[in-house]
């Protein structure tokens, strides 16, 4: 029985893209270039991060990674314009399937489980207005995703077992990391993208964060 929904933040509740418009407005014409391989990098450093056994808090990694995107794309990055655009993944847009979902599963213990710093979660969840039971960073054990250590946070905060938790992610390979360790896993595929090839797959794949109550309430 699923005692408790835990989700993942960025590009599940909250839109990485919807810093778009910011970067259009710093550098006409390479908006969602910007954006797209920005959030790559960010990405491509957390797990090389991990192998290194070189943890940096995320804030840290999303700065570099933008800094490797400017430069990559030829575009000068100022102190002014860096500032504008790291104050944005702190405000970013949720969703228009997040509040729905969240209530209707408002029974149930609710967290956010993130690669996210505190310095950056803290603001952008306040901001949202969004409330959980806990707000969950991989900065406590100073490993990023997929590691199993991260997904064992879940279980030492709520005292519950792997299949007793519900893990939502829109990122294939967390959502299958998840199912790794334990978890009943959804994967919430907007995009419509084949599933990772990693030996695990998860319980469900959904179009749409609105589809997730009546899989889990059912």
């Amino acid at each position: 029985m699923l005692k408790a929904v835990v989700y993942d933040a960025y590009g599940t509740l909250y839109d990485v893209h919807s810093v778009i418009q910011r970067c259009e407005n710093l550098f006409p014409g390479k908006g969602p270039q910007l954006s797209q391989m920005w959030r790559t990098k960010q990405l491509e450093y957390t797990w090389q991060r991990s192998l290194m056994d070189r943890y940096a808090p995320f804030s840290t990694v999303t700065q570099e990674a933008l800094a490797y995107a400017c430069a990559a794309l030829g575009l000068e990055l100022g102190e002014e314009a860096k500032q504008a655009l790291l104050r944005e993944y702190r405000a970013l847009a949720c969703f228009p399937d997040v509040r729905p979902a969240l209530e209707r599963l408002g029974g149930m213990r609710q967290a956010i489980l993130s690669n996210g710093s505190p310095d950056m979660l803290d603001p952008l969840v306040a901001q949202s207005g969004l409330r959980f039971d806990a707000v969950l960073s991989v900065d406590a054990v100073r490993i990023f995703k997929p590691s199993p250590a991260v997904y064992r946070l879940v279980l030492d905060a709520f005292g519950v077992q792997p299949g007793e938790v519900a893990f939502v992610s829109s990122n294939c390979w967390d959502a299958l990391g998840a199912r790794h360790f334990g978890f009943a896993s959804y994967w919430i595929n907007r995009t419509r993208a084949p599933v990772d090839k990693l030996g695990v797959e998860p319980v469900a794949v959904l179009r749409s964060l609105g589809d997730l109550p009546d899989e889990v309430l059912r």
